[in-house]
């Protein structure tokens, strides 16, 4: 076999052995190693690979924000933001048809801009919205469906996981990524709502919630006052790492730092955590960055592979050679995401995926900036579909219900990702809505305005 019939048949072979349950980072370590070892018949080679994609890929600054947003995200969690931002969102939201079905996307939407996980916005609102939303008479599959669906925006709106893996695979700015998230994240969350509106009239049976008032009482603590305490912690969180990222007054690694601290004061402020609680968060962030640097490593050796055996090139080449169109290559795409999400987990996807269309992408001038977010929208879709689907699974382990089985979250949570397919749709017909930000950050020309910042900040 020629270095490229060894590149495309290790694609095949990392799919299998997926499939056959191999921990993903094992098998892409694994086919990498032993195709460079088959393509060189020197084991040296693929001994250096592995020490190049250690030195060169963690050693960049860009990767301390993996362990400080897990940090910040997990101190988030532990000190109850989740159920005071649920409680404000159910406050403004309980008597529109399906409103604690938006009041979910809406917190959901507030919670990403803090966590940016959706794992974590999967498991706190699993606890604290599905127990309401069947409280008062929400039908099983659209409690957890509406988690379900809304939990992927953990993964769009900043401050989010993939937008910082894309970035380092694809070499972009975080901030950049984090700025185009925007936008999408809203129409995303907007799209949401709009369709537990139309299933409230036109599926009620399948939504359910009529006929319930919610008792005077439990809103005593709603005033003015009581809904100013709840959201303020919030408020201030998001101003300091997103304002500060979007502003261009700190970088996403500092964002990221100061981020943790202000969590962890406020969590200390709640009296929610404890040594033996900060202890664990610090425990948790460890093996979080552990596993995600370990899965970057091996991804950094496939892709070293496919250079060596030359796959990328020749894809591109192929790809202009057949003359598509943007839309054509976008659907190649999308659908290449959708069909892997079946078996492979995000960021596994964003880091085999990305590098085969990185030279098409040059050849043809697209924004690097748009592609990151299609990816990760297109890849997201992955999270609420069989047999995979990360997000169904962590809602199935946290539910105090065990009567609701994975078929009803997974058709809970088809509407959502059919909606998330018609987003991405949007987005690469109108390129713009992901990419104007960055290119106009009104938050930077306003800081250059009063001589906060200058031009070359």
């Amino acid at each position: 076999m020629d270095a490229v019939q060894i590149g495309i048949s290790s694609v095949a072979l990392i799919v299998i052995l997926i499939y056959f349950g191999l921990y993903i980072p094992v098998a892409l370590g694994f086919v990498s190693f032993l195709g460079v070892l088959i393509m060189k018949g020197n084991i040296t080679l693929p001994i250096n690979l592995l020490s190049l994609a250690v030195a060169d890929t963690i050693s960049h600054s860009v990767f301390a924000t993996i362990p400080l947003f897990s940090l910040m995200g997990l101190l988030v969690s532990k000190s109850g933001l989740g159920k005071d931002v649920y409680e404000v969102a159910n406050f403004f939201f309980y008597k529109v048809r399906g409103g604690l079905g938006i009041a979910t996307v809406a917190a959901n939407a507030i919670f990403a801009a803090i966590t940016g996980s959706s794992i974590a916005s999967a498991s706190v609102f699993t606890k604290v919205s599905v127990p309401e939303m069947r409280r008062f008479n929400y039908t099983a599959m659209f409690s957890v469906g509406v988690v379900a669906g809304s939990s992927v925006l953990g993964m769009l709106i900043p401050p989010s996981a993939m937008l910082i893996i894309y970035s380092i695979v694809a070499e972009q700015s975080v901030g950049d990524m984090f700025i185009a998230g925007i936008v999408p994240g809203i129409i995303l969350t907007i799209a949401y709502c709009i369709l537990i509106v139309l299933m409230s009239y036109v599926a009620p049976k399948f939504i359910g919630g009529t006929g319930v008032e919610i008792p005077e009482e439990e809103w005593e603590s709603f005033t003015f006052l009581g809904v100013t305490k709840k959201i303020f912690p919030i408020l201030v969180l998001i101003m300091v790492v997103l304002g500060g990222i979007y502003s261009g007054i700190v970088t996403a690694v500092e964002a990221g730092a100061a981020g943790s601290i202000v969590a962890l004061i406020i969590a200390l402020i709640k009296r929610s955590i404890d040594w033996r609680g900060l202890w664990e968060v610090l425990m948790d962030t460890g093996h979080i960055t552990a596993s995600i640097l370990f899965l970057i490593i091996s991804a950094s050796m496939y892709s070293r592979m496919l250079g060596v055996a030359g796959l990328p090139t020749l894809f591109g080449e192929w790809l202009v050679g057949q003359e598509m169109t943007v839309a054509l290559l976008m659907t190649m795409v999308v659908v290449m995401f959708v069909l892997l999400g079946t078996v492979i987990d995000t960021a596994s996807m964003i880091l085999i995926v990305v590098p085969l269309f990185l030279p098409v992408l040059d050849e043809l001038d697209l924004s690097m900036v748009w592609f990151g977010i299609i990816a990760v929208i297109s890849a997201e879709i992955g999270l609420l579909t069989p047999p995979l689907g990360i997000s169904v699974f962590v809602i199935k382990s946290t539910l105090d219900d065990k009567s609701i089985t994975l078929f009803e979250i997974f058709a809970g949570a088809f509407p959502f990702a059919v909606t998330m397919l018609l987003v991405v749709i949007l987005l690469i017909a109108f390129p713009e809505l992901s990419t104007y930000l960055v290119d106009n950050n009104p938050t930077t020309e306003f800081l250059e305005y009063l001589g906060i910042l200058t031009p070359e900040q």
